[in-house]
């Protein structure tokens, strides 16, 4: 990718002086550990806090049952959404913004942005955050990478755009679709389940809204508050580990 820092460069500069992308605030944080650039995988905290987020790229079937599961055990959660997701159904982005939840970057082509140059990231991520700042007035700021794909210029080019990276520390394996009780299982037995995890499960998933309500009251018998992951990371002044995970400074 060494080839392409002056192309990166050059898109930098054009989104900054208004190339019709609405560029938010530039992230100045660091997230180099031993040469390479990391996601957030999950947070170092003493606070008993974890995060649910769903990935939303595909259909809305269970969407409004979701909300009213997270509603009814007042959680809330964060949706990493694509451009086309939005647009395809933009009242549930409403929804989702209405009842609290954190709006996330999700790309607008669900395409692995390792693949891509650097003004193809960008553009993956301006667009669908003007989508969402159109029909909503957020402007977001988290990026979770499709597919969890990403190398160090598909990190360094979220930061440009202003967002931070966002991966998981406990995979649900929803979409794999191995039914409800594996959901349940899968996230409250997850070895990485600790204070300070992000949880990935997906709307549009076979069981997902089934295991939910268990899944729920189970993370919060162990004493675990359910936040968005906006309100888990730290914003500045931080590190990562090896793993991804952040330390605040």
């Amino acid at each position: 990718m060494k080839n392409k820092n002056w192309k990166f460069w050059m898109a930098a500069a054009v989104l900054l002086i208004g190339a019709g992308f609405g560029l938010s605030k530039t992230v100045n944080v660091s997230n180099t550990v031993n040469g390479r650039e990391l996601p957030i995988y999950s947070v170092e905290t003493e606070e008993k806090k974890v995060a649910l987020s769903f990935d939303a790229a595909w259909g809305n079937e269970d969407t409004q049952e979701i909300l009213d599961i997270l509603a009814k055990y007042n959680v809330r959660a964060t949706f990493f959404m694509t451009g086309g997701w939005v647009e395809s159904y933009p009242e549930d982005v409403k929804k989702i913004q209405a009842a609290g939840h954190d709006l996330g970057n999700h790309s607008e082509n669900h395409k692995n942005m390792s693949q891509l140059t650097d003004e193809q990231c960008q553009e993956e991520l301006m667009k669908v955050h003007n989508k969402v700042k159109e029909l909503t007035g957020v402007e977001m700021n988290l990026f979770r990478p499709p597919y969890g794909d990403y190398d160090n210029h598909v990190i360094t080019n979220a930061k440009a755009c202003g967002y931070y990276a966002i991966q998981w520390s406990v995979d649900s394996l929803d979409w794999k679709d191995y039914g409800v009780d594996s959901i349940i299982k899968t996230v409250t037995e997850h070895k990485e389940l600790k204070n300070g995890a992000i949880i990935l499960m997906h709307n549009g998933a076979k069981y997902t809204h089934e295991a939910l309500p268990t899944v729920i009251e189970k993370l919060q018998a162990a004493g675990y508050e359910l936040v968005p992951i906006s309100e888990l990371i730290y914003k500045d002044n931080y590190h990562l580990d090896v793993t991804g995970r952040q330390i605040q400074d």
